[in-house]
């Protein structure tokens, strides 16, 4: 079986990293106009992103840990962000 090239792996790994950055603009945007404030508003959708995300790579079988970036290394990035929005949000 021929292994993937390096410039493969760097176009994939590239492609997922311009996901994420339009993912996260867009979540931010959808955020902006919500009811409940912009925090609980945007860590909700985080949330929701994890969620997708790990399903997406459940369905497609992928790697976890691999050498290219995949929907698992994406869930993983929406996590640390859901954290990081949760504890600023946090009241008190």
């Amino acid at each position: 079986m021929a292994q993937p090239s390096d410039k493969s792996r760097a176009l994939g790994s590239g492609r997922v990293i311009a996901r994420f950055a339009v993912r996260v603009v867009l979540l931010a945007a959808f955020a902006a106009f919500g009811s409940i404030g912009f925090g609980r508003s945007l860590a909700a959708l985080l949330w929701m992103s994890i969620v997708l995300c790990a399903t997406v790579a459940l369905l497609r079988r992928e790697q976890l840990f691999g050498a290219v970036l995949n929907h698992w290394d994406e869930c993983a990035a929406f996590g640390a962000l859901f954290a990081l929005v949760h504890l600023a949000s946090e009241p008190g």
